[in-house]
């Protein structure tokens, strides 16, 4: 394998930067008027175990945290038959036209570095790009957009199970890993930038979460550069997804925009939201939380960057089986991280139907996703992206169920509780 080296990529960048700004001729999406309401195919080509706990469930107390473990447990030819089974079976294009009934304009597709490329030794096994290139056919169909999301990379970026690899962030330190992962893109841009996807691919996002408080932010804006880069060799028309690597609002506002101007993209920021890592989030009530979403979307609105709130979620809980990693509780009833104690999370450890049945809680669930929706279509904000389609049990994370329950508006634009944010 030819890697591409970071100094070949970068010895243009300077001239680049002090270029005029390029004029993109736009793909079938119009950042500036066109709004994402769009969900994530979460737990499909990137395992997550709270998504799909029946799969680490059969090993019983030796389950491994992440993908790489759960390949390497069960050895490759195992590992291959079960996940061909489950990307099979998970996701089909029944979910496509449900998504697509439902009002839905765009998925998010997560997908990990090994289904491109191989490093020595990896456990990883292949397969998933013929998943993905059926998506994207079933995309298309359905008159969905798509955001291709490579959502680990070697060592990982962030030390979380959804990265492939938990538990350690050796991305930047590891010897060749960024490299690898440029080579990856590579390979990514060249193969679904192709002109037969232009109306539907609507965005190629270099990298999922990047912890940025454990990476070098430097490090990090030259990998987006050369990233950014590698798409516009390939095609000039193709939006490019920078997630925000949980940094402030405006962060990105001096970085990688010279070929903004009132009408053409180039740049998308994608911002996550979520009020339940951490006990004194999950401490809020519902004005705080609500007053919290409202104040992203008034700021993120004004940002020089168009943006996308590309996860958010339901969740008024920790709870979800598994959701804070395998093995491990939750914060909000002090079994994880020693926390406060915030409740109980006997009813939201898995599906309860006691309590989703309760139109006192359906009714707080539906005001929380009506204010974030809301929040984020305010300003420069170009939509949301729920996390994400469907789950096993983690029904504060499934859109399909949280639909079926009534706290998905249906049609979207419906609202029990409108003007919240008071734009």
């Amino acid at each position: 394998m030819k890697f591409i080296l970071l100094s070949t990529i970068l010895s243009g960048l300077l001239s680049f930067a002090a270029a005029a700004p390029i004029i993109l001729k736009k793909r079938d999406w119009d950042y500036t008027k066109d709004k994402i309401h769009g969900v994530n195919i979460g737990g499909w080509l990137v395992l997550e175990p709270y998504i799909t706990p029946s799969l680490f469930e059969t090993f019983g107390d030796d389950a491994p945290v992440d993908e790489y473990h759960y390949t390497q447990q069960l050895g490759k030819e195992e590992a291959s038959k079960r996940l061909q089974e489950h990307w099979a079976n998970w996701i089909t294009e029944k979910d496509f036209e449900y998504i697509a009934n439902l009002g839905l304009n765009m998925v998010r597709i997560p997908i990990g570095y090994w289904a491109f490329e191989l490093q020595d030794n990896d456990p990883y096994v292949q397969g998933q790009q013929a998943y993905l290139d059926k998506a994207l056919g079933w995309a298309e169909k359905n008159g969905l957009k798509v955001w291709i999301d490579l959502h680990g990379v070697p060592g990982s970026q962030n030390g979380f199970d959804n990265s492939g690899l938990r538990d350690q962030i050796d991305w930047q330190t590891g010897s060749g890993n960024v490299d690898f992962t440029l080579n990856v893109l590579k390979e990514m841009i060249e193969k679904y930038s192709d002109s037969d996807y232009s109306d539907t691919i609507i965005g190629i996002e270099l990298l999922n979460e990047p912890l940025g408080s454990s990476l070098n932010m430097d490090e990090l804006k030259v990998f987006y550069s050369s990233g950014y880069e590698l798409v516009r060799d390939q095609d000039a028309s193709v939006p490019v997804i920078i997630q925000d690597a949980f940094q402030s609002d405006y962060y990105w506002d001096d970085f990688l925009n010279t070929e903004q101007d009132t009408n053409i993209y180039g740049v998308v920021v994608d911002h996550h939201h979520y009020q339940v890592f951490s006990t004194g989030e999950l401490q809020r009530d519902m004005d705080t939380r609500i007053q919290t979403a409202c104040n992203w979307g008034k700021q993120e609105g004004g940002e020089y960057h168009w943006n996308v709130c590309g996860e958010f979620s339901a969740a008024l809980t920790d709870c979800a089986k598994w959701l804070n990693g395998l093995g491990r509780g939750a914060r909000y009833d002090s079994s994880y991280g020693g926390g406060a104690y915030v409740g109980s999370c006997d009813d939201l450890y898995t599906y309860d139907e006691d309590y989703w049945n309760n139109s006192d809680v359906i009714k707080q669930y539906r005001q929380y996703v009506e204010a974030q929706m809301d929040a984020f279509e305010n300003g420069k904000m170009g939509g949301w992206v729920f996390w994400c389609w469907k789950t096993e049990s983690a029904v504060e994370w499934d859109f399909q169920r949280l639909a079926g329950l009534n706290v998905i508006p249906q049609p979207l634009d419906d609202r029990l509780y409108p003007n919240q944010c008071s734009f």
